[in-house]
């Protein structure tokens, strides 16, 4: 049988969560998702995670990974180095939505640093090997993993369907609203709604669940600034509303691990 093959177009990684991504032509993929991709975040005084549907300002906000922790960058031009808190240190508790997961906490004077930055008072945790959060049991596996992402190791979303929402918007938007890691050059919009298993390379994920949208979608990853008319929610909401909500890409679960590059052939497996 003639499986179809379709171009890895690019890859993106998150290192903290609601932070700025940027893209990178090779990436390893591990059990939670990209090696390196929100393993860290931001929580409140409650140990809550904090994301830009609340501080916008956040995705001015940047962070690169180096061996054993980060380098962030602010969007006053100021810049952090943050090493990866030892494991002798001890974990806290930390919400993301209706889960939790252990993490360490990163040293005080970059969380003052961070507080100033965002206006508000917040601390920088890592979630280490050690430190498991399971992917939700209504769509996942036992032993299934996930780092510090809404709720599955990877997001995927087809080219084809950006193009086609942009057809029905005033102003266009860009991949950037969406937040994907994988995007797939595709011909037909939505065609990954139709995948149940895919393989990159030697890597082999099922698809699992359609990425619900939020408010999130609606900020200006560029300016930070939420769109006045709620696009590009609004549009999707005209569409692409079904039973778990308004969707839009496609959540991933990896089966093999291993390096994946930009650029090589995805390969729908069914």
């Amino acid at each position: 049988m003639n499986l179809p093959t379709i171009p890895l177009a690019s890859i993106h990684l998150f290192p903290v969560k609601s932070m700025r991504g940027h893209a990178i032509d090779t990436a390893v993929v591990e059990p939670r998702g990209l090696h390196g991709d929100r393993r860290w975040m931001l929580v409140d005084a409650n140990a809550r995670f904090i994301t830009a549907r609340q501080h916008p300002g956040l995705l001015k906000c940047s962070a690169e990974l180096i061996r054993d922790g980060l380098v962030l960058f602010a969007p006053d031009g100021s810049v952090r180095d943050v090493g990866e808190p030892a494991l002798s240190e001890p974990t806290i508790e930390v919400g993301i939505w209706k889960s939790s997961s252990p993490a360490r906490v990163a040293e005080a004077a970059i969380n003052d640093w961070l507080s100033r930055q965002i206006g508000i008072a917040v601390r920088l945790v890592h979630m280490a090997d050690d430190c498991l959060r399971s992917v939700s049991r209504d769509w996942s596996k036992s032993g299934d993993i996930v780092s510090f992402a809404d709720g599955f190791p990877l997001l995927l979303i087809g080219s084809a369907s950006l193009d086609h929402l942009n057809t029905k918007l005033a102003n266009p938007v860009s991949m950037a609203n969406f937040r994907p890691n994988l995007v797939a050059r595709t011909d037909t919009p939505h065609v990954e709604d139709r995948w149940k298993r895919i393989a990159i390379g030697d890597v082999e994920f099922d698809v699992v669940k359609p990425c619900t949208r939020c408010v999130l979608t609606t900020i200006d990853p560029d300016s930070a600034t939420p769109a006045a008319n709620g696009e590009p929610l609004a549009t999707l909401k005209t569409y692409r509303r079904e039973a778990l909500g308004v969707t839009f890409g496609q959540n991933l679960i990896p089966r093999t691990f291993g390096r994946i590059d930009a650029g090589a052939p995805l390969r729908v497996l069914e």
